[in-house]
């Protein structure tokens, strides 16, 4: 993939990698971080995609890897999450808290489609697992957001 071809690919869905990555983290400041890092580590490994029309899940893959190794910075540090005014619309939200209480691989699956709008198939291609058990990992995850978000009305 050539360079130009790269950069028009990625700003038409750089929003998407945004929500994605805020989705797991939390603030701004990071999120573009990660974004940023993500891109530049896909724009080195851009001559390995084998599949290019599977470029928005190879780049969603790309940063979530990236998330990942922040969380786990973040983790080492014992640094808490520090929330930024106005980043986003459903920061104060119960919702925003309810997911962030969810179990890691149920969360991972409520952010990609909820938050970042990936279909099953892609949300299934980027956490390369079956199709079935993101289908199965959503329901479970959102039987528990309607139980926790029914407890806190």
């Amino acid at each position: 993939m050539e360079r130009e071809e790269f950069a028009a690919r990625v700003q038409e869905i750089r929003e998407q990698l945004y929500r994605t990555a805020y989705g797991y983290l939390g603030n701004a400041h990071d999120s573009l971080e990660a974004v940023d890092e993500a891109v530049y580590q896909g724009f080195r490994a851009r001559k390995k995609i084998r599949q290019p029309e599977f470029f928005t899940t190879w780049m969603t893959r790309i940063l979530i890897h990236v998330c990942y190794r922040e969380l786990k910075r973040r983790t080492r540090q014992q640094e808490a999450p520090v929330e930024e005014q106005g980043a986003e619309d459903y920061d104060g939200l119960p919702i925003r808290e309810a997911v962030e209480r969810l179990p890691e691989e149920l969360r991972q699956v409520i952010v990609l489609r909820y938050f970042t709008g990936l279909t099953q198939a892609e949300t299934a291609q980027a956490l390369e697992i079956p199709q079935g058990t993101v289908v199965t990992r959503q329901r479970r995850a959102l039987a528990l957001l309607r139980v926790e978000l029914e407890e806190d009305v």
